[in-house]
């Protein structure tokens, strides 16, 4: 009786959990489907030019975008972890994809504008494969990768210094370090993955979908860097 009853506790918490992974990839689509919308749109406003010449004339124009952005960012992910009000996770997520779409604006109109657009194109296709290999990775070999959060966090802090650094001092971070940051996101994916295996509850399928939308939406990010170049050559 007891082997019944532990079998039949295993099959709902397997059931509870297959219904979860389901909720946070739904999201998780939703999400870059309203943010791919909602870049299109400012683009098509305009925005994404307006938001480049301002930009270019200070040096520390740059700074004060990144000092925002990382301050919604801890906003957005302090919500969408809230464990009282499911509106106020929601809200969350929906201030990260807007939060993300601005800073992709200058990225974007360059690409769109100075470029034939072939680097959108396989930067898409390059994520959209690294993204299902390393899903695959965590959820085929149910390894607990929570050990990389520490070395994540100490290239994460390295990265923005060097970032900053080429801000003030005016010094091209080319290829390689694109390169660099891209390999980030897909170990921040793989981090993220194994997380949601793992360490999220079942109710947290919002707080994990905007896990997995940063890292691709960083990923994407440098990768489209990476084929720039590529593009034109």
């Amino acid at each position: 009786m007891e082997n019944i009853q532990n079998r039949e506790n295993g099959e709902l918490s397997n059931n509870g959990r297959s219904e979860f992974y389901k909720k946070t990839y739904l999201h998780l689509a939703g999400a870059l489907a309203i943010f791919t919308a909602l870049e299109s749109f400012l683009i098509s406003q305009g925005l994404g030019e307006k938001m480049a010449s301002i930009l270019s004339k200070s040096q520390y124009s740059w700074l004060v975008v990144l000092g925002l952005f990382m301050g919604v960012s801890w906003i957005a992910n302090k919500w969408a972890h809230s464990g009282t009000s499911r509106n106020t996770q929601y809200a969350g997520l929906g201030l990260y994809i807007l939060a993300e779409a601005i800073i992709f604006l200058p990225l974007m109109y360059f690409t769109v504008a100075f470029t034939d657009g072939s680097a959108l194109k396989s930067a898409a296709i390059t994520t959209g494969f690294l993204v299902a290999g390393i899903s695959a990775l965590a959820f085929w070999t149910k390894k607990d990768f929570g050990f990389l959060g520490k070395y994540l966090m100490i290239f994460g802090f390295v990265a923005m210094g060097v970032i900053v650094a080429g801000i003030l001092f005016k010094f091209s971070l080319g290829v390689w370090f694109a390169g660099a940051l891209a390999a980030f996101a897909g170990f921040s994916l793989l981090h993220s993955t194994s997380n949601l295996i793992h360490h999220y509850n079942e109710e947290q399928y919002v707080a994990a979908s905007l896990s997995l939308f940063a890292d691709i939406a960083l990923m994407f990010y440098y990768l489209v860097q990476i084929f720039i170049p590529l593009g034109d050559d």
